[in-house]
């Protein structure tokens, strides 16, 4: 009797352990499912063109405000310089054709706002 006890004790732990396993299983199948759609959707927008232009939209007027102000307080050019050159490498990174070639628009576009940030930093330092 108590072996029955004890063999019941072991299988009611093996029972919760595998209830455990199962639910985990749903959950892991459940959130695979909706991180690949949510990851797959999340892609297509942040992939899209239009995303890239209204991005460099507001990177050339911010650019244009912050550098202008800039120029008109320390009359230096380098900040300027920088933030143009930085602007038309991203505005490149547009034109790059995208099948295939998504390397380059990606080299090109961190590449410009790298450059881009740079003229900002220098701009803040000397306006500051």
């Amino acid at each position: 009797m108590a072996r029955d006890m004890i063999d019941d004790r072991k299988t009611g732990r093996l029972d919760r352990v595998a209830m455990w396993l199962s639910a985990m299983c749903v959950v892991h199948c459940l959130a695979t499912t909706i991180l690949l759609a949510v990851l797959s959707t999340a892609g297509g927008i942040l992939g899209s063109p239009l995303i890239h232009e209204s991005g460099l939209a507001i990177a050339i007027v911010l650019g244009c405000v912050a550098f202008g102000r800039g120029i008109l307080s320390h009359r230096r050019v380098l900040p300027i310089a920088l933030g143009a050159t930085g602007l038309l490498l991203m505005a490149a990174a547009l034109f790059v054709a995208h099948e295939g070639a998504h390397l380059a628009e990606s080299l090109l576009t961190i590449l410009g706002v790298a450059v881009l940030a740079a003229g900002h930093a220098i701009n803040h330092r000397r306006h500051g």
